[in-house]
């Protein structure tokens, strides 16, 4: 049988590399225009129409910028359009939701102590949720609420909240709060796509019909793009959230993620105010620290339960319980990993079971018979520095059973 999971990692990673290159320079792009506008100053010599300028130094070299709110009286030959960022983090994101949240829906998706229900209903359940998530933003937005910028983000606030919540209810832990970040992150790439572009484009087209564009329309945009501005610290914390436990793997990890973003809101804010040259929010830093020492504490609460740590096998495991050499491969697992895969791990130094991956009875690790393969059979990642002494013949072994459970 060919080893198609080989394939199936490096096709995970190269994803995982290619929404890691686009949302560097998504966010690479946001962040330097939004400290470009707040930092534009209006002068005497500006020409007309110009909003402000500035004046920038890098590279060796020296940059004047200038904006216009509406449009310059000639349109150039040439506007560079910043969107394609936007759209492959999104694209790239969603299509690693699919290969490690769809597809492996049994184990990273849906928890059955918390909803048990079929595979199909939670990928709707996700993709409905993702999609509701615009609509509701965006008719706040167009509502009258949408004139109060404070009041707006106030409502916006309550919104995630209640989505924090929510998810926690119907998936696991960490698809709940992986969910927080791609139902934020679809919010900002919307904003880009349907909003802020197709703005820019009615503009440029009134020009070009020698129409004056109306203003409203920068002025919208502006608004989305400071929204997306705010939202992003928040989104990178999702997203780096499966790899911390202490995040998705507690009672209270729904709040965590509800202060999380009011952690990237008062840092956004330090930036954008010193970017406007409006004072030293000093204050900005204590509340930051003070809100994450919080999130800290919060997290040595009740832990849930250790992902497919509970006794009950997924059915995507069937057929590696079945396989011939699953009782040996079971007690490699439980005499090399779980001494600190388990509730309680008893390796010194290990104080909760890493990732909240459990392998301590049979039916757990079936489930995680794809991750076993690729960690401690394919690769040497697991045990760490080999400290638990797996030899290459138990390697193998793991190996052989996956290859088993893969084929029946």
């Amino acid at each position: 049988m060919p080893d198609y999971i080989i394939f199936y990692e490096w096709l995970m990673f190269a994803v995982r590399w290619l929404h890691v290159i686009t949302a560097v320079a998504w966010i690479g792009s946001s962040f330097y225009f939004i400290a470009l506008d707040l930092g534009l100053r209006q002068t005497p010599s500006l020409p007309p129409l110009a909003h402000g300028e500035e004046w920038q130094v890098h590279g060796g070299g020296f940059y004047h910028i200038q904006k216009y709110l509406v449009a310059p009286d000639f349109l150039p030959e040439h506007l560079t359009w910043f969107k394609w960022e936007a759209y492959w983090t999104w694209l790239s994101g969603f299509m690693l939701l699919v290969l490690v949240y769809y597809v492996g829906a049994d184990l990273y998706l849906i928890d059955r102590n918390v909803l048990d229900m079929p595979n199909w209903a939670a990928i709707l359940l996700s993709m409905g949720s993702i999609v509701l998530g615009f609509v509701i933003y965006n008719r706040l937005c167009k509502s009258p609420l949408g004139e109060s910028q404070t009041g707006l983000m106030l409502v916006l606030f309550a919104v995630l909240v209640a989505m924090s919540w929510g998810y926690t209810q119907v998936f696991t832990g960490r698809a709940a709060l992986l969910h927080m970040g791609a139902f934020t992150a679809s919010i900002m790439a919307a904003n880009v796509a349907m909003i802020i572009i197709p703005n820019q484009r009615i503009v440029v087209a009134d020009l070009k019909a020698g129409r004056v564009p109306d203003a409203k329309y920068g002025k919208i945009a502006k608004q989305r793009s400071l929204h997306n501005n705010y939202l992003t610290l928040p989104v990178i914390f999702f997203m780096l959230s499966g790899h911390y436990p202490l995040a998705f793997a507690t009672q209270w990890n729904w709040i965590i993620a509800s202060l999380i973003f009011l952690v990237g809101v008062v840092i956004r804010h330090y930036f954008n105010t010193r970017h406007a040259r409006k004072g030293n929010p000093h204050w900005t830093w204590p509340v930051a620290i003070v809100l994450f020492i919080l999130i800290a504490w919060l997290s040595s609460g009740p832990k849930v339960p250790g992902s497919a740590g509970e006794a009950v096998a997924s059915r995507a495991a069937e057929p590696f319980l079945a396989a011939e050499h699953f009782a040996a491969a079971s007690l490699t697992v439980q005499t090399r990993c779980a001494m600190c895969h388990t509730a309680e791990p008893a390796w010194e130094g290990v104080y909760e079971p890493p990732k909240n991956v459990i392998l301590d009875n049979d039916n757990a690790i079936a489930n995680h018979a794809r991750d076993i393969a690729i960690q401690a059979g394919y690769a040497h990642a697991m045990p760490p520095g080999n400290v638990s002494g797996m030899t290459d013949d138990e390697r193998a072994l793991l190996v052989e059973w996956f290859r088993e459970g893969s084929a029946l």
